[in-house]
């Protein structure tokens, strides 16, 4: 079965976004960058909130209003991907996206079924509640050194813990750190 995957950056003190909504100290350098390209290529679905999806929507037209190779890479590499985005606002989304038409459950269950690479999860809303209904089967962050003091969080409020084992970190001559987890479940054990 295919992984689901919550993949974000964050500051060290764990949030998304600072108070005003913006995501700039999430800024990759080249190195980081390259990183990122390489990266998406384990993946061929991203599930989005609405809001995510319009902030990546930037990748839709990368490639022809850029000319800085990295970023033409990814961009033509995200424009592969398939899109499942939940909203209760869009009535359309472009290029190679769907609007998703089940439950967050229903639509990752299906996912998982059938065959392809792993299967990325964006957006905190969204993310959050795959978490609380335990859908999410790794967690890969990449932190940057930078304490915003506020903003939105990366993980929500808990009922109960979740075991995680970490199986790889990779630090960045920035500073920044990529770490994944597995989640641990009892049933896998």
């Amino acid at each position: 079965m295919r992984d689901i995957v919550y993949s974000f950056q964050v500051s060290l003190d764990g949030y998304i976004e600072d108070a005003s909504g913006s995501i700039a100290f999430a800024s990759p350098d080249a190195e980081l960058h390259q990183y990122f390209n390489d990266y998406e290529t384990e993946f061929d679905t991203h599930i989005y909130g609405r809001r995510l999806y319009e902030m990546m929507q930037y990748w839709e037209t990368a490639d022809q209003t850029d000319t800085d190779p990295i970023i033409v890479e990814y961009a033509k590499t995200w424009q592969a991907l398939e899109k499942v985005v939940f909203s209760q606002t869009l009535t359309a989304v472009e290029g190679n996206a769907r609007l998703a038409t089940r439950t967050l459950a229903e639509e990752l269950a299906a996912l998982k079924q059938t065959s392809g690479k792993q299967i990325a999860i964006g957006g905190a809303t969204l993310a959050a509640e795959a978490i609380r209904l335990d859908l999410v089967d790794c967690y890969h962050i990449v932190i940057y050194p930078v304490l915003l003091g506020g903003g939105k969080r990366i993980f929500p409020l808990f009922e109960q813990s979740l075991s995680l084992q970490l199986v790889d970190q990779l630090t960045f001559a920035s500073g920044c750190i990529a770490l994944t987890y597995e989640r641990m479940r009892t049933d896998s054990l």
